[in-house]
Order: C-alpha cells, then structure tokens, then sequence
C-alpha cells in the first residue's frame, strides 16, 4: 500500500527502474511513444493514444502538433509536469497534482501503457518495473529547485550520454536551456526565480551532482 498521500498543489518527485534494472527503453521509439503518453494520457478523459494512433494512420502529412490543435481544446490535465528525464533503465518526473488524484491516475496510464507497449514488443509477460514507483512531496522551494537541477541533469549524473548532455533529447533539461520549446513541461515555476537562462543553468551545473551527494538530501533522491 502507498504511503504517500498526494494533494493537490503540492510537487512531488516521482521515480522509478525496471525491474532488475533491466532498460525499459530499447531504442529512440521508446523514448518517443513514452514522451508521446506523458503528453496524451496527461488527461481526465481515456482514449487519447488510440485516437492517435488511427489519426496519424490516415493523415500522414500532418503532424502531432497538428492532432492536438483538433483534438485537445477541452483537455483537463491531472497534472503539471516541471521536469523529467527519461534514462535507458529509470525515469525521474517533477509533477504537480492539480486535480484529485491526479498524479495516481497519470502514472497508473503511463505505467500500464508503457508495460503493454514493451511487452508486446518483445514477446514477454509481467511487470516491467520495479514494483510501485517511489514519491515523495517536496517541501519548500529550495528543494524544487536543487531537484530540478537533479533531475534536468540526471542523464549526465549517471553517466549517460555524459558528452552530448546538451543534446539529449528525452528530458526537460533543453526546455529549461531555451533551446526547444515544448509546451508539456511547466518550467516558469523554476526559471522565474532566475534573472535569465544562464543563470539556471550555472545553479543546474554548479549544484546537480553536489546535491546526489548531499547527506541531508538522501530522502529526496529515493533512487536506492
């Protein structure tokens, strides 16, 4: 049973592995069907990656940017996605709960969706992750903004991809670095404490790895 209760308004860090610490992403179309679910099933409503999937079979010429202008006006998001990072055998999330219940019924999507997904892919059964993932609410300001510094630089914290960290394109680490404009992720809540996006990014590379390290911040990274 999960101890943590969520409510509404509060962020929370989200982690979680697969199972064994296998990967539970084999290739770029991973990456890109899991990006692909935080952004539609991001939603009170179901049926959005099925609508999808039979829009883009018959318009082959437009793009998502496209389906979501025609298909999403009266989307209710269950929450706010402030950062992520997506690794070959984790993820990380930054989430804020804005409807009840929001973050549980966001994550039992994604999490069902991407086990479905990977199963059928590689011909298997059973759980994909390591049991349930791992929350935990973060208390004050200070701590949303060293774990947004933890998280946008994750990939290069554990030594993935460690030269083209700038270039690594599953995370919100490029949002956050101005260099890609993604409207998923709620990155004002971060940068507005910052008087420009150099100034993050100095906090982001100065503080990352420091805070993995951080004795009294051990609870915060709930990666062991």
């Amino acid at each position: 049973m999960r101890k943590t209760i969520f409510t509404t308004g509060e962020h929370y860090h989200i982690f979680n592995r697969g199972v064994d610490k296998r990967e539970i992403f084999s290739d770029v179309k991973d990456y890109e069907r899991f990006l692909l679910s935080m952004n539609l099933l991001n939603d009170q409503n179901d049926g959005a990656m099925i609508e999808w999937r039979d829009f883009s079979k018959n318009n082959s010429k437009t793009t998502f940017e496209d389906f979501l202008k025609l298909s999403f006006r009266k989307k209710t998001k269950l929450v706010e996605i402030v950062a992520y990072c997506l690794n070959p055998n984790h993820y990380h999330f930054i989430l804020e709960q804005i409807s009840e219940r929001g973050i549980e019924k966001f994550m039992h999507k994604i999490g069902t969706s991407h086990t479905k997904h990977y199963n059928d892919k590689f011909e298997r059964n059973g759980s994909l992750f390591q049991g349930p993932y791992k929350a935990i609410m973060i208390d004050s300001d200070e701590y949303l903004l060293y774990l947004s510094a933890y998280v946008n630089n994750n990939n290069f914290i554990h030594g993935y991809n460690a030269k083209k960290r700038k270039d690594w394109e599953y995370s919100s680490l490029l949002e956050y670095l101005g260099k890609r404009n993604n409207e998923m992720v709620k990155k004002n809540i971060i940068l507005d404490q910052f008087r420009n996006i150099d100034g993050y990014k100095k906090f982001m590379n100065d503080n990352s790895i420091y805070m993995k390290n951080k004795k009294e911040l051990q609870r915060y990274l709930i990666e062991k």
